[in-house]
């Protein structure tokens, strides 16, 4: 080992990583291509992965910021973040990403972060199946570590109410509205029965369904979940879980929302307008979504970081992780 190298770990100097669109224009210029091609494939061999991809940004971004820990695997000294209460049983997929970091390291080795990867993927799940395309603002770095106590202390239960909903977005300075555009994210995608068997047998601890459910899909949820259900079975989380546009907002004004978050926020005053307005006007969703995800993105903390060659496994430390740490790193834009 270099004599030089304590000397460099003494120096470590870390802050948020500076975004930018284009940011690897130079270094991977066909970065977003690369993934947009995975992201392709993905939606042919199996249309529901796009959902669960795109739900990687939400995960991962109020968890210390937008910064990969979420794709960590457990190690014999971390508990990650996959097993916790939000996302066992819950988050799939991981291998799309896998493949997009591979894909990526055969043209630019050690440039793109698995940051920046669930960024891109989740912008294009969205713009694959229907919805808007937008400029993502690039250059995170991935995280050395994970926590699963954070993950469960931050993401919210599908049992949560707008007033939970509306204090956690809150803290990251995301508004009502944004709340309630970001929450159209389940315009694609399925949710568990183990979700919703409360909301159908026993909401809020009376014995029985939900009210606010619409009889007829009620009924329907009924045959999808009965008492003795393999709670992994999946439904629909809107009448068109395969397109991204605004029929997630018109089922919850018809009282058909699959989870309780969801149908909460047409029945909070605070969240009910903006329900309304983007159950009527889809482009103006749309363009609320795309303004609550980019900023969803800006998230970060200031934390060590690097650009792992692996997405489940942080790098072991060595010089060209401590430059990176130390944005040393000649090859990145």
């Amino acid at each position: 080992m270099s004599p030089l190298f304590p000397l460099i770990l003494l120096h470590i100097t870390v802050a948020a990583a500076q975004l930018r669109p284009g940011h690897y224009s130079k270094t991977c210029p066909g970065a977003e291509f690369v993934v947009r091609d995975v992201m392709e494939k993905a939606l042919i061999r199996e249309p529901r992965s796009l959902a669960s991809v795109m739900r990687f940004q939400f995960h991962d971004c109020f968890v210390n910021g937008c910064d990969a820990s979420m794709l960590l695997d457990d190690t014999t000294t971390m508990l990650g973040e996959k097993l916790s209460l939000s996302n066992i049983n819950s988050l799939r997929s991981y291998e799309v990403v896998d493949e997009a970091k591979e894909a990526l390291e055969k043209v630019c080795p050690g440039v793109v972060s698995c940051a920046d990867i669930i960024i891109m993927a989740s912008r294009d799940a969205v713009a694959l199946t229907g919805g808007p395309n937008w400029e993502v603002k690039l250059g995170r770095l991935d995280s050395l570590t994970a926590s699963q106590e954070a993950s469960d202390n931050i993401m919210p239960s599908p049992r949560a109410n707008a007033s939970l909903l509306i204090d956690l977005f809150g803290k990251f300075n995301l508004s009502v509205k944004d709340l309630v555009a970001l929450s159209g994210s389940h315009s694609i995608g399925q949710g568990r029965c183990f979700s919703i068997m409360f909301r159908l047998y026993n909401q809020s601890g009376t014995g029985r369904p939900d009210p606010v459910l619409e009889p007829k899909f009620r009924e329907k949820l009924n045959k999808l979940c009965p008492l003795n259900v393999d709670q992994n079975v999946t439904g629909d989380l809107d009448a068109t879980p395969f397109v991204f546009d605004n029929q997630y907002f018109k089922d919850l004004v018809a009282g058909r929302g699959f989870l309780n978050s969801d149908q909460t926020l047409f029945t909070f005053p605070q969240t009910r307008k903006f329900v309304k307005q983007f159950s009527i006007n889809q482009s103006e969703f749309f363009e609320a979504f795309v303004e609550g995800m980019i900023k969803m993105g800006d998230l970060q903390l200031e934390q060590p970081g690097e650009i792992r060659r692996n997405c489940r496994v942080a790098n072991s430390l060595s010089v060209n992780t401590f430059s990176v740490l130390k944005g040393w790193d000649l090859n990145r834009d």
